[in-house]
């Protein structure tokens, strides 16, 4: 990761309480500031969502979580009015367990499968050893 020399260009120039000509100065020596706007990502870097599906083909089980959680959620807070005489904190308590269950199996299933998976491929490199 590639962190900018200055802080000025990490603040625009109108929240530094810096004159132009003072802005100028701080980063004219590294370049870092350019007609892109007041901040720049280094070049090589990849974008949100490059981040997001390269994560996601790395390991597809953490947006199944993620999505479990969010459907667990959803359902919870439509169930909201029809919780009868329960407690709210009793339905968020319990709206939140479940939203971690899906979280946890999501991991644990993830684990399994890379475990089996190793497995495989070591049984595999032994197999072919012999």
């Amino acid at each position: 990761m590639c962190w900018p020399r200055t802080y000025s260009a990490l603040v625009p120039p109108s929240r530094t309480g810096l004159k132009p000509q003072e802005t100028q100065l701080l980063t004219s020596g590294g370049g870092i500031m350019s007609n892109k706007g007041w901040w720049a990502p280094p070049e090589g870097e990849d974008s949100v969502s490059e981040k997001l599906l390269r994560k996601t083909r790395e390991s597809p089980l953490v947006p199944v979580g993620l999505g479990g959680c969010l459907v667990v959620a959803a359902y919870r807070i439509y169930r909201l009015k029809a919780r009868g005489s329960t407690k709210m904190s009793i339905h968020l308590i319990h709206t939140r367990v479940a939203a971690q269950a899906c979280a946890v199996g999501a991991i644990m299933l993830g684990a399994v499968y890379t475990m089996y998976r190793d497995y495989c491929k070591r049984a595999a490199q032994d197999a072919g050893e012999k």
